[in-house]
C-alpha cells in the first residue's frame, strides 16, 4: 500500500468520528432547548464544560499510548505492546479514582468560578455527579482508542466514537423525551453510552491481541523505568495541554472584558477554529501512527517521507478551509446566529479566519508527528515557550489594537507554535538510526 493510501486508511475514519462529535453536542442542545425552561440547557452547558475541561486535561493517557503503542509495533514487539496496554490501563484506573474522591471539592469549585444562578448551580451538581462515574470508562476508552490508533487500526477507532456518540443520542432521546428524566437524563444516557463504548473497544483491543502472538509477562508490565517513562511523558503532555487550555481560557476572559457583542462574535468565531482542528486533526492521527511505527523500525527516512505527505495533505486542506472562510464566512456566521450587531462584527474579522488554517496547520500536524516519536519534553518545551515567551507579550503590546490585538496574539502563537516545533524536529531527526 503507497503512503498516500495508508494516511488516508488512517485519516478518513477519524475524521469521521470527529464529525460526529459536534452532532451529539447537538442533540443534547436540542433536547435541553426543547423544555419548559432554559435552567435545563444552561445547567448540562455548565456541567459539559466542567467535565470536558477535566476530561480533556488526561488526554495524555491517548497522547502517550499511541506514540509508544506506534513505536513498539514498528518494533515487531508483541509482549511490550501488552505491557504498554496494561501500564497505561492502570494509570487511567488510579486517575479515574482520584476524580470520583475529590468529586464535590472539583465542582464546587468550577462553580466558583463559573457563577450560574442558583437553580442552575443545583441542576449542574445533578448532571457532575452521576457523569462524574463514567469517569474510568472514559480514560480507560482514552487508552483503548491510543492503543488501536497505534497498531493502526483506526476503523476500529471509527467505530467506537460512533457507537458512543450514537448510543447516547438514542439514550438522550429516550431519558429526556421519553422518561422526562431532563438534566439527568442526559448525564446518564452520557454515563451508559460511555461504558457502552469501553466494552466494545476493549472487545476490539482483544480482537487485535489474539492475531499479535506473545506473552504478557507480569514482571516487565510493572518494571519502575517504564512505569517512569510513561509518568514522564504523561507530566510532560499534561503541562502542555494546560497551557493550551489557558491560552483559551484568557482570550475568552478577554473577550468578556470588551463586552457582550465582543464575546459573542468571538465565540462564534472560535467554532470555526474548532470545525477545522476536527478535519486537520485526522492528519495529525495519522502522523502520530506512522512516524511512531518508524521510529520504532529506526527507520529515519520514512519519517520524514510520512512527515512530508501528511504535511502536503494538511497543507491543501488548510488552503480550502482558507477559501472556504473568506467565501463564505459571513453565511457560516449568518447560520451560526440571527442578532444582527453579532454578524457584522464577526463579519468583520473574516480576514483573520482567512489566514489561520494556514498558520495554525503547522502546530496542528507537528503535535501528531512529536506524539507518535514520543517527544513529550519538546511538545512540553515548545508550549510554554509559544505561551509566556509570545502569546502573552504579544498580547500586552498590542492592547491598543483591542479585539484585534487578540487575535493578533492568538494567530502569532499558532505560528510560533508551528515555528518551533519544525525547528526541533529536524534538530532530533538527526538523532533517529537511518534504515
Amino acid at each position: 500500500m503507497s503512503l498516500n493510501r495508508r494516511v488516508w486508511s488512517l485519516s478518513a475514519p477519524i475524521m469521521l468520528s470527529n464529525i460526529s462529535l459536534p452532532l451529539l453536542s447537538l442533540v443534547d442542545t436540542a433536547v435541553m432547548g426543547h423544555l419548559n425552561s432554559a435552567v435545563y440547557l444552561a445547567a448540562v452547558a455548565v456541567g459539559a464544560m466542567v467535565l470536558h475541561f477535566i476530561f480533556w486535561g488526561f488526554g495524555f493517557l491517548r497522547m502517550s499510548t499511541v506514540g509508544l503503542t506506534a513505536q513498539s509495533y514498528g518494533a515487531k514487539d508483541g509482549a511490550e505492546l501488552r505491557h504498554l496496554l496494561v501500564r497505561a490501563a492502570v494509570f487511567a484506573v488510579v486517575i479515574s479514582f482520584l476524580l470520583i474522591v475529590i468529586q464535590t471539592p472539583m465542582i464546587n469549585l468550577a462553580l466558583y468560578f463559573v457563577q450560574p444562578g442558583a437553580e442552575v448551580s443545583l441542576l449542574t451538581k445533578d448532571y457532575f455527579y452521576i457523569r462524574i462515574w463514567a469517569a474510568p470508562a472514559t480514560l480507560l476508552t482514552y487508552v483503548c482508542v491510543g492503543w488501536l490508533l497505534g497498531i493502526h487500526r483506526a476503523h476500529d477507532v471509527l467505530w467506537v466514537m460512533v457507537f458512543i456518540n450514537v448510543l447516547n443520542i438514542i439514550l438522550d432521546l429516550v431519558f429526556v423525551v421519553g422518561f422526562g428524566w431532563h438534566v439527568k437524563g442526559v448525564a446518564w444516557a452520557s454515563l451508559l453510552a460511555e461504558f457502552s463504548g469501553l466494552i466494545l473497544a476493549l472487545w476490539l483491543v482483544k480482537k487485535s491481541l489474539c492475531m499479535m502472538p506473545a506473552q504478557l509477562q507480569w514482571q516487565q508490565v510493572f518494571q519502575w523505568p517504564a512505569f517512569r517513562q510513561l509518568a514522564s511523558m504523561n507530566l510532560d503532555i499534561y503541562i502542555r495541554t494546560i497551557s493550551l487550555l489557558f491560552v483559551f481560557a484568557f482570550f475568552t476572559t478577554q473577550s468578556a472584558r470588551a463586552g457582550e457583542v465582543v464575546v459573542a462574535a468571538n465565540a462564534i468565531l472560535l467554532q470555526f477554529l474548532t470545525f477545522m482542528a476536527y478535519v486537520l486533526d485526522a492528519y495529525a492521527h495519522a502522523a502520530e501512527a506512522m512516524v511512531g511505527e518508524a521510529i520504532g523500525d529506526k527507520n529515519s527516512n520514512r519519517v520524514k517521507e510520512v512527515v512530508k505527505i501528511c504535511l502536503q495533505w494538511s497543507l491543501w486542506t488548510s488552503l480550502l478551509f482558507s477559501l472556504l472562510y473568506l467565501l463564505a464566512g459571513e453565511h457560516i456566521i449568518a447560520l451560526l446566529t440571527n442578532i444582527e450587531e453579532v454578524r457584522e462584527y464577526s463579519s468583520s474579522y473574516l480576514y483573520w479566519l482567512a489566514l489561520l488554517p494556514v498558520v495554525a496547520v503547522w502546530s496542528y500536524l507537528f503535535d501528531g508527528v512529536f506524539i507518535g516519536a514520543t517527544w513529550s519534553r519538546e511538545m512540553r518545551d515548545v508550549m510554554l515557550m509559544a505561551v509566556f515567551i509570545v502569546f502573552l507579550p504579544v498580547w500586552l503590546m498590542t492592547q491598543s489594537l483591542q479585539n484585534h490585538g487578540l487575535w493578533l496574539s492568538m494567530l502569532i502563537f499558532l505560528a510560533a507554535r508551528g515555528s518551533l516545533m519544525a525547528w526541533f524536529y529536524r534538530k532530533k531527526l538527526l538523532y533517529i538510526k537511518i534504515k
